[in-house]
């Protein structure tokens, strides 16, 4: 038997499931797409991640990788996982790779965007995808305080290190926009703390609505304790969008 490596790039509606990250009894992304893939492949195959997104989290631009024996074409396979997949998941693209890819080590960048639905009244179409805020934001006021981030700072106010102790993280762009009634967070790190993005969100939320001034977010970056930082925005608003590498294995 003679096992490839692959790499896909995989979309989910996170509403349903437990976070990206294989867990005992639950649903995860993890999880099903190893069910499926182990099903085809007629023994356990085993699905590695670029990163784990929180329950709720959705992602457009998750990527994966995994070994496998498979005797057809690529696009053999992308169709086959599709088609036992729930409707909440899918494989947008799939190719061989070196042996030595590793889609979270080799990442180097990663890009999350944050919607908020910012209008007088809600709407119900929009309420698994977006953090539904009444009060009036200043996306002016919050793409200032937003400047802030770029560079390299130690984040530990807007979250914990999924491993070790290292809270140093390097931000490339950290950009609102809008979109009608959106607002939207755009961010590109080389890597993100636990709840990184979604703490930000949620203390540059309160930027937007008077509650704090610019200053006072830059003063609680500086600060790097968890204690300074604002509330954290809900899950269902965030989406990863992209995992870029410095090489197409």
């Amino acid at each position: 038997m003679t096992q490839q490596r692959y790499k896909a790039l995989i979309a989910y509606d996170g509403t349903t499931f437990k976070g990206f990250q294989r867990q005992v009894g639950v649903p995860t992304i993890q999880g099903e797409i190893e069910r499926v893939v182990s099903e085809i492949a007629r023994m356990p195959v085993t699905i590695t991640g670029s990163g784990r997104t929180d329950a709720g989290v959705h992602a457009t631009g998750q990527v994966i990788s995994f070994d496998l024996d498979w005797r057809h074409g690529q696009h053999d396979l992308q169709r086959a996982i599709n088609a036992n997949l729930p409707a909440t998941i899918v494989i947008c693209d799939v190719r061989q790779v070196s042996a030595e890819f590793h889609p979270r080590f080799d990442a180097r960048r990663r890009t999350y965007e944050y919607s908020i639905y910012n209008a007088e009244t809600r709407q119900p179409l929009y309420r698994l995808s977006s953090w539904y805020v009444r009060k009036p934001l200043d996306i002016e006021k919050m793409s200032e305080a937003a400047r802030k981030l770029v560079g390299e700072h130690d984040f530990a106010t807007f979250g914990q290190p999924p491993q070790g102790m290292n809270s140093v993280r390097h931000v490339y762009t950290a950009e609102w926009r809008r979109q009608n009634q959106f607002l939207v967070f755009r961010i590109t790190a080389n890597a993100f703390l636990y709840r990184m993005v979604r703490s930000i969100v949620g203390t540059l939320k309160a930027v937007g609505d008077g509650t704090w001034q610019p200053e006072q977010f830059v003063a609680a970056l500086s600060g790097a304790e968890r204690r300074f930082a604002g509330q954290t925005a809900p899950p269902h608003g965030l989406v990863l969008t992209a995992v870029e590498y410095d090489l197409d294995f």
